[in-house]
């Protein structure tokens, strides 16, 4: 692992840095893939049951892709298919996830960024943030995951104004369209986003998996009448899990859950 890409094991949660502050945690080519293989062992990893992904320093969650390398990676359709491919991994990788995902944002987050805190599950801001995706200043565009993903979290009309504009919103422009979950002061964004990581944590981490898993089925099939037989029981699993029994019994003895994820 690259000294551009952190990650602190703190049980249950677990923090994923972009260590780039000099460069307002650009995301360089190489790193795609690294943040796709780091999510992936972490997701496998029982003891963590929370992820949190961040940027280094005040200034910046992440500017998105490293422009510096574009005129290696970028300069013509088939360099650039080959650099869609990496991004669209790693979103789809996160998208995928069953470990619950924040992303914990401050400053800025542009472009690919605001792609991969869009991939997360929730996205938890300070006040000062600045949003968007401004490919248009650059005469690109995102790519159909992306646009996707953008338009399952805030709209058809949002996702355009986003995109038409090239603007990067505030934390209450992004609040009120549903491009982040909440805005905090500064002050208190890393407590407010660890306490939230901390009480999904505590949670069953199969229903957090399940629940994950039966969303992503429903935005696939959104008639729900293609569904095949495994997915329509997929709900009925928790009721044969050691914590479904743990759960229960906790709620009737008027104590707390002690959850170990079977």
């Amino acid at each position: 692992m690259s000294d551009w890409i952190l990650v602190d094991k703190d049980p249950p949660v677990a923090t994923v840095i972009i260590n780039r502050p000099e460069t307002r945690n650009a995301i360089s080519y190489s790193m795609w893939g690294e943040l796709s293989n780091i999510f992936i062992e972490l997701d496998r990893d029982i003891n963590c049951r929370a992820i949190i992904v961040t940027g280094a320093g005040s200034e910046a969650f992440s500017a998105g892709a490293d422009i510096s390398d574009f005129q290696q990676y970028r300069s013509n359709s088939n360099l650039g298919r080959e650099y869609n491919d990496s991004v669209n991994n790693l979103l789809r990788t996160v998208s995928n996830l069953e470990t619950p995902t924040i992303s914990m944002i401050r400053g800025f987050a542009a472009g690919g960024g605001c792609e991969l805190a869009v991939a997360t599950d929730l996205r938890i801001a300070s006040d000062d943030i600045r949003i968007g995706i401004p490919v248009a200043k650059l005469g690109i565009t995102i790519g159909h995951l992306e646009m996707q993903g953008l338009i399952n979290l805030v709209g058809k009309s949002n996702a355009l104004y986003i995109l038409y504009s090239g603007r990067l919103v505030d934390g209450l422009e992004a609040l009120s369209m549903g491009l982040v979950n909440r805005v905090v002061g500064s002050d208190i964004l890393e407590n407010e986003t660890y306490k939230l990581a901390r009480d999904i944590a505590d949670l069953a981490p199969l229903s957090h998996a399940i629940n994950k898993r039966t969303l992503n089925q429903v935005l696939a099939k959104p008639d729900l009448t293609t569904l095949s037989e495994a997915e329509a029981d997929l709900p009925l699993l928790q009721f044969d899990t050691c914590d479904y029994l743990e759960g229960y019994t906790a709620f009737l003895e008027k104590r707390r859950p002690e959850f170990i994820g079977e």
